[in-house]
């Protein structure tokens, strides 16, 4: 069995749903935010014609790579999940309005959750992958719209798509294909499986 570089783990990652997923997945772990200039990669990508999953494992990818840059010797997690609509990237609504209007686009038809994750090892890219959802949004009324952002803002104005599956999020639903954590924005199964076929978790 392949032994990793370092038993020093970091998820270069905000999200809290993300840590509570490793936590209590047994991962012992650190918790590096990776900055990075979001928009400006999508933007890049999308002008060289880059599907929505690639879009998304270029910006795990660029996560880990910059904070392994700062953390050598260490075993990184990035991990990105973007939103595609007809198969365009929707950019991560900033305002509540803004947040309503991307709601409403959505309600009544199907968009896809991409969800990726890639792991740097001594700041060499390692393993990488990406997870697809398809969900389908029940035709919600604007008053329930309202009276929905009314009790979740401003919790969803860091949410893709403005909704939390593990919260009230999941009435906007009525139909969603594909794994869970994917939705979550983390391919966990996927992951673990990785970090135990590496010696990170004990097989």
């Amino acid at each position: 069995m392949p032994e990793p570089t370092s038993d020093r783990v970091i998820l270069a990652s905000g999200s809290s749903i993300r840590r509570q997923l490793l936590t209590r997945a047994g991962l012992v772990f650190e918790t590096v935010p990776a900055r990075v200039d979001e928009d400006a990669i999508r933007a890049a990508m999308e002008a060289e014609g880059a599907g929505p999953g690639d879009i998304a494992e270029e910006l795990a990818a660029f996560k880990a790579k910059r904070v392994a840059e700062k953390h050598p010797g260490t075993l990184v997690i990035g991990c990105d999940q973007v939103l595609a609509h007809r198969g365009k990237v929707l950019a991560k609504a900033e305002t509540r309005e803004a947040v309503r209007q991307q709601l409403r686009s959505l309600r009544g038809g199907k968009h896809q959750l991409l969800s990726a994750v890639v792991v740097y090892d001594d700041m060499r890219p390692l393993w990488r992958h990406v997870g697809e959802v398809s969900l389908t949004m029940r035709p919600f009324s604007d008053r329930y719209l309202d009276e929905y952002l009314d009790r979740n803002w401003p919790a969803v104005r860091d949410a893709v798509g403005g909704y939390k599956l593990e919260e009230e999020g999941v009435r906007l639903f009525s139909t969603i294909e594909g794994d869970y954590f994917d939705v979550l924005g983390l391919p966990l199964l996927p992951l673990l499986t990785f970090l135990t076929t590496r010696g990170v978790l004990m097989a």
